[in-house]
């Protein structure tokens, strides 16, 4: 099965929740909606295989990297609304909660990329609704344990969704090396 227009409604989503918003909100969304539709572009015309295929030494594929991204999105945003409780403490993380988060980088048998399209375009929808009703960016929260952040440093919504950004932004690169990989295909050119 094929995936069709990968990058049309997710960014079309987070257009319309800038449109709710104005300034500040409205810049964010709008560059977050740009490097989500580059990272759901690099997934058209592909099958389930080969958005499974590792295509570099790493263990990323394309369909893993587009669950990885909306995981990683919903865990940020719950953060927003709840804290540090949202993320966890990844002092205390087990070897299967180490596997369960592997598996977010891998397209798993039974799963399909136009679902793991559909999730992300959904979360994408929650993130968006979520900003642009937020009565304050400043809002903030301790960061959770973990040996990648500062202890007691804390972030606030605005901090956690320039994070959101950058972090789809990083991936969206990782998948444009993937696809390039795969059959030849760039997200632009």
């Amino acid at each position: 099965m094929k995936a069709e227009a990968a990058g049309s409604t997710a960014s079309g989503a987070a257009e319309a929740a800038a449109g709710a918003v104005t300034g500040e909100r409205a810049d964010l969304l709008a560059v977050l909606a740009q490097h989500r539709h580059f990272l759901r572009v690099t997934t058209r015309d592909l099958t389930d295989e080969q958005a499974r295929q590792r295509t570099t030494v790493s263990e990323l594929c394309l369909g893993g990297l587009i669950k990885h991204v909306s995981a990683g999105e919903r865990g940020w945003t719950d953060f927003i609304v709840a804290g540090p409780s949202a993320l966890g403490d990844a002092t205390a993380m087990t070897e299967a909660d180490w596997e369960r988060r592997a598996d977010e980088f891998r397209l798993l048998p039974g799963e399909t990329l136009a679902g793991v399209l559909e999730a992300y375009e959904q979360q994408a929808r929650a993130t968006d609704e979520l900003i642009a009703a937020l009565p304050d960016l400043d809002v903030s929260h301790p960061l959770p344990q973990a040996p990648w952040f500062e202890p007691g440093a804390r972030w606030s919504a605005r901090r956690v969704l320039l994070h959101i950004i950058a972090e789809t932004a990083q991936h969206a690169g990782h998948a444009d090396i993937i696809r390039e990989s795969l059959d030849g295909a760039k997200t632009m050119g």
